[in-house]
């Protein structure tokens, strides 16, 4: 490739990616890239890519993603797709492991992976690390499951439930989760009853959005033919047993209301990291990680520097967003790729830096969408709904922008 270094003349770097949704595969594919001396496919183009191939450094890297699923999932059926199935990942440098993080030995760099369908348990040697695993969430906000075949029996299962909703459906959370679940409850069972509860005055209580944008979320969700109960905190539910029904729950409130329901479904936001295999002193109290604006752990542990995160997990400002993950992923990707550069020419490494992120949302509301961002305000309709999310709750988007479906 014309590089003024020989990748033969060192083995390739090993770069071990834990977390194989937005932020990881979006530090995965990038570094792949710079290493090809290609422009990062989420960064700017060069303007003269053949001189940046005759002129930098070519590091090789051996990439290796871990995850407990078997696929990228994006919620909905044809949104599972195998890693298998992803034609950008089947290249030579890049390889998949379906497993779960046990453990990580920051001195010596490695890790412990539980490995899926065996009792295996791996140790991984690595020389830098993108900790990308997100956020655990409970069900029905996000699959439980761990393979394709066994994500679409629940979610069959669940679906089942929802349509047979005599006494219908109560969405328990006015989140961001809440009210897009009402809403697409309501849109793709029309007949059942659907109400959204919520313990605040507003909803999207929790988030730091304008009022304009709470209310207007408040309205499309109404317009989507959804019932709404504000100011109503659940206080306790009750199955309902009776012999030869279906079953059924009785709901009482803190403000004395009560009513029934077929199917609960508790969206309250209970979000917990998924950190538990990192070092205790590189999360803060709440279990997310600390980072510098370079993405590399700024807390005080062995080889910190080498070791970067992004997407949920990271302590920093702004709404938990798949965006925001892909943008943290490839810049993790640019910065690991100055370390390679510092590691073979002795190059003083120019990091590009993570900026405070300030409140932004994009909300997909039944058919009609709202969106927030500081210089454009608040905006929403159906045309929010295309440009924000398409036809597929944003997979095509996300899709394109990783260039998932091409093989480099």
């Amino acid at each position: 490739m014309g590089s003024l270094f020989v990748n033969a003349t060192r083995r390739p770097f090993r770069v071990l990616v834990l977390g194989g949704s937005y932020a990881g595969l979006s530090a995965a594919l990038n570094l792949s890239d710079l290493c090809l001396n290609k422009d990062p496919r989420c960064g700017k183009k060069t303007e003269d890519a053949q001189k940046r191939q005759s002129l930098e450094v070519a590091p090789a890297a051996d990439i290796t993603i871990v995850d407990e699923r078997d696929g990228f999932c994006n919620f909905a059926e044809k949104a599972w797709v195998k890693y298998e199935n992803i034609p950008a990942l089947q290249i030579p440098n890049i390889r998949v492991i379906q497993g779960s993080v046990r453990g990580l030995h920051t001195l010596t760099k490695v890790a412990s992976v539980a490995t899926h369908g065996s009792t295996d348990e791996l140790q991984l040697e690595y020389d830098y690390l993108v900790a990308a695993t997100g956020l655990r969430r409970a069900w029905p906000v996000v699959p439980q499951s761990h393979q394709r075949k066994k994500y679409l029996l629940e979610v069959g299962g669940h679906l089942r439930n929802v349509q047979d909703a005599k006494h219908g459906v109560v969405v328990v959370g006015g989140g961001a989760v809440g009210i897009e679940m009402a809403a697409e409850l309501k849109l793709i069972q029309p007949h059942t009853e659907v109400t959204l509860v919520h313990s605040r005055e507003k909803l999207l209580s929790a988030e730091p959005l304008p009022d304009e944008v709470k209310d207007k979320a408040l309205e499309l969700v109404r317009e989507a033919s959804v019932n709404v109960l504000m100011s109503h905190r659940l206080k306790a539910v009750e199955e309902v047993k009776a012999e030869g029904q279906s079953r059924c729950f009785d709901l009482k409130f803190n403000n004395g209301h009560s009513m029934r329901a077929s199917e609960v479904i508790m969206a309250i936001s209970n979000s917990v990291p998924s950190t538990t295999f990192l070092p205790q002193a590189a999360l803060d109290e709440e279990g997310y990680v600390r980072i510098h604006a370079n993405l590399s752990f700024s807390s005080d542990i062995p080889n910190s520097s080498d070791h970067f995160a992004a997407g949920d997990l990271v302590r920093w400002s702004g709404i938990k967003r798949c965006g925001a993950a892909m943008h943290m992923g490839y810049l993790a990707a640019v910065n690991i790729h100055q370390l390679f550069k510092q590691s073979l020419s002795g190059s003083v490494p120019e990091f590009e830096k993570l900026d405070e992120i300030p409140p932004m949302i994009g909300l997909a509301v039944g058919k009609q969408a709202v969106a927030y961002w500081p210089e454009g305000g608040t905006t929403s309709g159906d045309d929010v709904m295309e440009t924000f999310f398409g036809k597929d709750l944003g997979l095509t988007i996300c899709w394109n922008h990783l260039q998932l479906g091409i093989k480099v």
